[in-house]
């Protein structure tokens, strides 16, 4: 089984942030060092760091790097919060639909504001420790999502995925494809079936990559070849990650992610749903709630072509994101456990005093 890959760290003197660059996969494997604010918010924006989870990490680690450069330029009291306030801000408001990206910025900033009284020093040292607590807890939600989802699946199951929740996403072994991930570490043989993933191609770039490389027994399907592999029997169910979570179940997922539940509830496949609680807003009711990114429509027409394969001028709707509605959703796995519906219950339950 291949390594793990690196693709989120802080740098050794931590006054930088290191990614490995996903827009370039699968042909070239190269690092970024980002340490501005505009570089950072440009890395999350042009995809250089994507995946719910590895955004959260990447945020946690950029706050902490921009927190450190408010120290050296002397800033103090409330001055200091106020430009870690701003910062964290423009962080957050990089991707609207990803809700681990809010969640880490406003882990890291309510950590630092419960330390008012503290020397700045002090503060920026303390969201560092909270920085790698994230990337930390990230590893360890990994492999229990991994583990909760695998005991789902059976020796020779055939299992479809959508988009890339593997370990470029996240940490380790990935949500979405972990069990994927951990099956091939543990001996377990399974047939995963990966869309492409259109606009951006994640699954082909990098689902498909990351499978290859960790000797799963992956086949890379366009979109629209869905229906055919379970209408063929090749499919005992369908995992995929997600990017938020709303309180009634409703789920957000790379665009492609709807069709692919209503064709398995149609053919009578499980269609399952992971990703951390950290993607779980008990604050957004339903899928109606939550922001969709609408992204540049050259995606569509000319991003992969040696010349525009679509005419010039052309109105493009280029969604990043559709909703899975929860009533197409056999279960959502979390690293607490496997939530089924009513989700208004099982999701709930995961933040009650118990489970903390």
């Amino acid at each position: 089984m291949a390594e793990f890959l690196d693709n989120v760290r802080l740098s050794p003197d931590g006054t930088s942030v290191i990614l490995l660059d996903q827009s370039l996969l699968p042909n070239r494997m190269e690092e970024r060092q980002v340490s501005s604010l505009e570089d950072m918010v440009e890395a999350i924006q042009a995809l250089r760091v994507r995946g719910a989870p590895a955004i959260g990490i990447f945020a946690g680690y950029c706050l902490y790097v921009l927190a450190g450069q408010l120290e050296r330029q002397g800033l103090t009291g409330g001055d200091f919060f106020q430009e870690l306030d701003r910062h964290g801000k423009i962080l957050a408001a990089a991707r609207p639909t990803a809700v681990n990206l809010a969640w880490a910025v406003d882990r890291l900033s309510h950590r630092a504001a419960s330390m008012a009284g503290a020397s700045v020093s002090e503060i920026v040292r303390t969201l560092g420790e909270e920085a790698r607590a994230i990337h930390r807890e990230d590893m360890e939600m990994c492999e229990n999502i991994s583990r909760y989802g695998l005991s789902l699946l059976k020796e020779g199951d055939g299992v479809l995925t959508h988009c890339n929740a593997g370990p470029l996403a996240t940490s380790r072994y990935g949500t979405g494809q972990g069990p994927f991930h951990l099956a091939a570490q543990l001996g377990m043989k399974l047939k995963v079936y990966a869309d492409e993933t259109r606009p951006l191609l994640q699954g082909a770039r990098l689902t498909a990559w990351e499978l290859q490389r960790a000797g799963v027994d992956v086949t890379l399907i366009c979109d629209n070849m869905a229906s055919m592999v379970m209408k063929n029997g090749w499919i005992q169910a369908c995992m995929v990650g997600c990017d938020r979570v709303a309180a009634n179940g409703d789920v957000a997922n790379k665009i492609g992610t709807s069709g692919v539940a209503i064709l398995a509830k149609h053919y009578g496949i499980p269609f399952y749903v992971l990703g951390p609680t950290s993607t779980i807003d008990l604050n957004c009711p339903d899928g109606d709630h939550i922001p969709i990114e609408e992204r540049d429509g050259e995606e569509i027409r000319s991003l992969w072509y040696r010349e525009p394969m679509a005419p010039e001028g052309v109105k493009c709707y280029n969604p990043a994101f559709d909703v899975a509605p929860n009533e197409l959703i056999t279960a959502i796995i979390t690293e607490k456990g496997i939530c089924r519906p009513p989700y208004t219950q099982s999701l709930a339950a995961l933040f009650a005093p118990e489970y903390k």
